[in-house]
This record gives C-alpha cells, sequence and structure tokens, in this order.
C-alpha cells in the first residue's frame, strides 16, 4: 500500500561509457531497394504502355469516324444528282483527296484520304430493270502511321426510284 507522503526520486545511471555512442535504427538492405525499384520500373512501363496503347486507340477510332463521314458525304452527294448525271460519263469525278482536318485551304502534311468513285451496271441476272440500275462504289484508303488501311461503301441506284421495283 502506498504512503500519501511519500516522495519518488527517478534514478538515472550516469556511468561513463568508453568508445563512441551507439544508435541502432532499422535500415532498408540493398535487396529491399532493388525490389522496391523493380516494382516501380514494372508500374511505370506498364502505365507508359497503357497511355501509348489508349492514345492509339482514340487516334484511329478518329480515323475511322472521318473516314465515314467523307464515304458518307460522298454517297449524299451522289443521291442528289440525276440518272442522267450519274450516268455521264467524267460528270462525277473519278478520284479524290480529302483532308483529316478540313479547316483550311492548304493542307500542311497532315492526313490525306484518297478516295474513287465506281459507278457499274448492277450485277442482277435475270432481271427486266438490270439496265436501269447502277452500283455505286465508293472507296478511300489512307496512311496511319506506317500501315495502309480502306474503308468502302456499296449502294444501288434506279432510274426510277424504288417504288417502280418493289410490288
Amino acid at each position: 500500500f502506498e504512503r500519501p507522503n511519500e516522495m519518488r526520486i527517478a534514478v538515472q545511471d550516469h556511468r561513463q561509457r568508453k568508445g563512441p555512442r551507439v544508435y541502432l535504427q532499422g535500415a532498408f538492405s540493398i535487396l529491399e531497394v532493388l525490389v522496391g525499384v523493380l516494382v516501380i520500373g514494372i508500374m511505370a512501363v506498364g502505365l507508359y504502355v497503357g497511355m501509348t496503347q489508349g492514345f492509339g486507340v482514340i487516334r484511329l477510332a478518329r480515323e475511322n469516324l472521318r473516314a465515314t463521314q467523307i464515304l458518307q458525304e460522298k454517297m449524299e452527294t451522289i443521291r442528289l444528282y440525276t440518272w442522267d448525271q450519274v450516268n455521264a460519263p467524267g460528270f462525277i469525278p473519278a478520284t479524290f483527296d480529302e483532308p483529316f482536318y478540313d479547316v483550311s485551304e492548304d493542307n500542311d502534311g497532315g492526313l490525306v484520304y484518297q478516295g474513287q468513285v465506281t459507278i457499274t451496271n448492277a450485277n442482277m441476272p435475270l432481271t427486266s430493270y438490270a439496265n436501269d440500275m447502277r452500283e455505286v462504289r465508293v472507296a478511300i484508303t489512307w496512311n496511319s502511321g506506317n500501315v495502309q488501311r480502306q474503308r468502302e461503301m456499296r449502294t444501288l441506284i434506279s432510274r426510277y426510284g424504288l417504288h417502280k421495283y418493289i410490288y
């Protein structure tokens, strides 16, 4: 049991030590440091590859979208022509070039789509209206990096519209 008026005194050991003082601290070994650097390096390379491939996929998607826009624009323009204009030689240009960015008149070496329009007789054997039908093919090619890419659209055009041929 304690006495209420008792005073406690802390006693410290002040003996002299001989030699330098030694402080014990925890440190990483060289192996732990190398493993940590390896893990961080693998994560950095993975992040770089993921970002690079992500930007590549986005660039290709934008190129494909622009190619589809160009094809659709050419098809819609051909749809506005009359039967005589479609069949007139040279009225519809056989080739065309379209830039990726259509904001200026001068294309400063950017991506350019090369296109080709082909109008032929429709391949419809044994039909009475085969001479009144034409097949229109619009194809474009472009270079994306070191890869040549291509897309195309095809449609049929009739002399008198669809209402004459559908019963």
